[in-house]
C-alpha cells in the first residue's frame, strides 16, 4: 500500500508541477500577458498565484482522501505483539525489586 499511495503523491506532484511550471515561464517569458487583468482589476499574476495556493490546498485534501492508511488489523497485531513484551519486562523488573 505504501508504493500505492507514494504514486498517488507523485502523481498529484507531477501535476503541481506543470501547473507552477506554466506559472514560472509565463511570468518569465511573457510579462505583458500576467499584468493582463481579467477580473476587477486584479492582475492574472496574483490570481494565478492565488489559484497555485489553492489547488495545492485542494490536492492535499485528495491526497488524504485518497490516501490508504495501513489495515488496522495490522497495526493490532503489532500491539498485541509489543504488550507482551513489555509486561514481560515490567514483570521482570517487579519481581527483581522483589528479590533485592
Amino acid at each position: 500500500m505504501e508504493s500505492r499511495n507514494a504514486r498517488l503523491g507523485l502523481q498529484l506532484f507531477g501535476v503541481y508541477l506543470v501547473l507552477y511550471g506554466s506559472f514560472v515561464l509565463l511570468a518569465a517569458f511573457s510579462p505583458t500577458t500576467m499584468e493582463a487583468t481579467p477580473v476587477a482589476g486584479i492582475n492574472l499574476a496574483i490570481l494565478y498565484g492565488f489559484a497555485l495556493i489553492v489547488g495545492a490546498l485542494v490536492m492535499a485534501l485528495i491526497y488524504g482522501a485518497m490516501c490508504q492508511a495501513e489495515p488496522t488489523a495490522a497495526s493490532a497485531t503489532n500491539d498485541s505483539a509489543a504488550g507482551p513484551q513489555a509486561n514481560g519486562t515490567e514483570a521482570n523488573a517487579a519481581s527483581t525489586q522483589e528479590d533485592a
